[in-house]
């Protein structure tokens, strides 16, 4: 039986992620692989379908991104989004030019609901999130336009027969109101797929799969107490049992009392019986980042950090052959892609030294988003409170630190940040927060305390509410708590005297401060 699973090549969109995010949601696996994909791998990898992401470039540039016209050839079914239209349209002899208007954010789209792509849409106008300063001009000969705006002639177009379908606007942000109808149309009435991919099969089969891998080998767990690396850490015990030795490093850039909270869950006291080892390595960290400021550097900094710290801990257990991480999807996109740009280095992908000093590194979540991972956790028994927990940087606060990490500053954004997840509990807002967090920014300004001058730090607050971390719109907290922490932090938080709220998306912004 042919295996469902869709292929995302991407052109360096920004939304790259968030188009296989939502082919998942249709319980359709899916990956995202750089557009030069060879077309023998292509082959073998043998999908269901096949999405071209968007991208920054123009197609008819010298140094656009391009693929082989064989492409279109394979029978494959092929949805072209925003630049992907364009290359599409470009590639089979369409005319493709710079747009008289340009279009960006909420347009008003006129669709034709005889296609195949569009025909669960409520009414013949949706509203779609554009974002282009090309255009098509000209669709290629066999083609047919079905959807237009007001300024943009062709804002979707296709061969039905060849099932190449393509559309100028990106049905993967929630930004489009009936995007998912469009995506789910595309990849059940189009390509044919059933639904069949679901977590319970994916904890089986990796538990599986990591038992064969492993036979006898002893296996090293980086534990940072986190969703990832605890529900990484219950799928190897699982598969390898007393074979397994999670080690714990306390870097000094977690959050108030956390070191003590993760002993009191995974350590020999918990209830999960895993070989624990707690290494406390504050100063350790402290010193290799002092007078650091670039966040990459930083990243990067705390990623090699880790390794080395896992290295002299496997050393002393012996003979350990391979080292466990929690990375997820996210992690890999955004640490670059092919030729997509890099948005963040993560600790544990781009953050990596190039010299690694175990067999083989195993990442059993790697191909997941953040939500498919808690419903692996849940599937695994973990309790809805540790499944669920607030989201956690492997660096830490160390990229919630703006400029140079040092104890002082570490103590003061982990004393904000308590009081301000402590009222947002008090609030009864907690479960409405997607991610919400205390940042130490590098300002500091003159402010009155006691009748005195204070010139001292400003203390950034960030929520935000998403579904699947790729996009987030900030959360409206009401002003009485907000009014509540800013007092508490001002009054209680030394050499903090100016408290500001985050009112940012993402995009533009990231979800991070760094």
């Amino acid at each position: 039986m042919r295996e469902e699973k869709v292929l995302v090549l991407d052109f360096g969109g920004q939304y790259n992620q968030l188009i296989a995010r939502r082919v998942r949601e249709c319980n359709v696996y899916c990956e995202v692989h750089p557009y030069n994909m060879p077309i023998e791998k292509i082959k073998e990898y043998n999908p269901m379908g096949i999405i071209f992401t968007g991208g920054p470039n123009s197609v008819y540039g010298d140094d656009s991104p391009i693929i082989d016209k064989a492409i279109f050839e394979l029978g494959y079914p092929i949805l072209g989004i925003c630049y992907g239209c364009q290359f599409m349209a470009y590639s089979l002899g369409g005319t493709v030019d710079h747009a008289p208007t340009s279009e960006y954010g909420k347009t008003l789209v006129n669709i034709n609901k005889s296609s195949l792509l569009f025909k669960d849409c409520d009414s013949t106008t949706t509203i779609a999130w554009m974002s282009h300063t090309d255009y098509v001009k000209e669709v290629p000969q066999g083609f047919t336009v079905t959807a237009y705006t007001d300024v943009c002639p062709v804002a979707a177009f296709e061969n039905a027969e060849k099932k190449l379908y393509s559309v100028q606007f990106h049905p993967e942000v929630m930004h489009s109101v009936e995007g998912m109808k469009i995506l789910s149309s595309f990849v059940y009435d189009v390509c044919g797929c059933k639904g069949e991919w679901k977590m319970s099969s994916f904890a089986k089969t990796t538990i599986e799969e990591i038992r064969n891998k492993v036979g006898k080998g002893k296996v090293l767990c980086a534990l940072s107490g986190g969703v990832d690396s605890s529900v990484a850490a219950v799928l190897l015990s699982k598969a390898v049992g007393e074979q397994l030795t999670c080690v714990f490093v306390d870097h000094g850039l977690l959050r108030k009392n956390e070191g003590d909270e993760v002993e009191a869950v995974f350590g020999p006291k918990g209830p999960y019986k895993l070989n624990f080892i707690r290494v406390n390595a504050q100063e350790r960290f402290y010193a290799k980042l002092k007078g650091v400021t670039e966040p990459e550097k930083k990243r990067k900094i705390i990623g090699e950090e880790f390794i080395r710290v896992f290295e002299e801990e496997a050393k002393k257990i012996g003979a350990v052959d391979y080292l466990v991480q929690g990375t997820i999807y996210p992690d890999v996109i955004e640490s670059g892609l092919g030729k997509s740009a890099t948005i963040k280095s993560h600790h544990n992908v781009g953050g990596l030294p190039s010299v690694v000093n175990f067999k083989e590194i195993i990442e059993p979540l790697r191909l997941l988003f953040k939500d498919e991972v808690r419903k692996v956790g849940l599937e695994l028994g973990i309790p809805q409170h540790l499944v669920y927990r607030q989201p956690f940087p492997g660096p830490g606060l160390g990229i919630r630190i703006i400029g140079e990490v040092t104890a002082e500053k570490v103590q003061i954004v982990q004393d904000a940040d308590y009081i301000y997840r402590e009222e947002i509990a008090k609030a009864g807002i907690d479960k409405q927060l997607g991610q919400y967090f205390a940042a130490l920014t590098n300002m500091q300004s003159v402010g009155v305390m006691g009748d005195g001058r204070t010139y001292d730090y400003a203390i950034a607050l960030r929520a935000v509410t998403t579904s699947d971390f790729m996009t987030a719109d900030w959360a409206e907290i009401p002003y009485d708590v907000l009014g509540r922490i800013s007092t508490r932090i001002v009054n209680e938080v030394k050499h903090v005297n100016r408290v500001m709220y985050d009112v940012t998306s993402k995009p533009p912004a990231t979800i991070e401060f760094e």
